[in-house]
């Protein structure tokens, strides 16, 4: 499905990934533990093409995405959630709706799976998107990714600051796009909301991608944490 292979990555002079290399498969969830500053942030940006690669490439279904512009990456089926939501805060939950819509021309079909999946954004339609409560900002910062029909779905913080509740609503819909065969790369600091939805989790280091288990490898071996997390 997803291949990032190799990618050198920079911010001006200073390189960020390192030879940095993963791969996601159809209904996968791959979750990226690291250190602040290991680079997992960056691995999403690159994969996006927000931050391009210096070498190595990214590819989807043997697609070259690495020389495309940042615009084209949801084209070819790529769905980002970035850290901070990053909505239209003056906008109401339908014109981010309609915005996400508009990137790959869908419709009204699309717009109601996803409020489907997102009950509570039907009731607040109408609402200026600033005014929500940071969970329901979520959601609606993952409903605009998802009226895309991403075949990749890239998730960067989701659970941050939020109350248990919508962390446990944001792992249902996971795991619920995992049954339809999207593929899910999420970086979290939280190893509790891993456990629960991850096949496998890669640890970031310094740039590189020093290890990836299956989860239960991290449940039977917590020193794996310790020894790239520091927890």
């Amino acid at each position: 499905m997803l291949t990032v292979d190799g990618i050198d990555c920079f911010y001006g002079d200073v390189q960020v990934l390192r030879g940095f290399s993963l791969a996601v498969d159809a209904g996968e969830i791959l979750c990226l533990l690291g250190r602040n500053g290991a680079g997992k942030t960056t691995a999403l940006k690159a994969i996006m093409g927000l931050v391009p690669p210096r070498a190595g490439k990214v590819t989807i279904d043997g697609t070259d995405l690495t020389s495309l512009p940042a615009h084209e990456a949801p084209k070819r089926g790529l769905g980002y959630v970035p850290q901070g939501r990053r909505l239209f805060g003056e906008l109401t939950v339908a014109e981010n709706i309609e915005i996400g819509l508009m990137v790959n021309g869908h419709g009204k079909d699309t717009r109601e799976k996803v409020l489907d999946l997102f009950p509570v954004l039907r009731e607040r339609l109408s609402q200026v998107s600033g005014k929500l409560s940071g969970g329901e900002q979520q959601m609606l910062a993952m409903a605009r990714a998802l009226c895309t029909e991403p075949k990749v779905l890239l998730m960067d913080e989701p659970t941050e600051g939020l109350q248990p509740s919508m962390i446990s609503r944001i792992r249902e819909v996971v795991l619920s796009l995992k049954q339809t065969g999207v593929a899910t790369i999420l970086v979290e600091q939280r190893v509790d909301a891993v456990l629960p939805v991850a096949d496998r989790v890669a640890f970031i280091e310094n740039g590189v991608n020093r290890d990836t288990v299956p989860v239960q490898t991290l449940r039977d071996d917590p020193d794996l944490l310790h020894r790239y997390v520091g927890v």
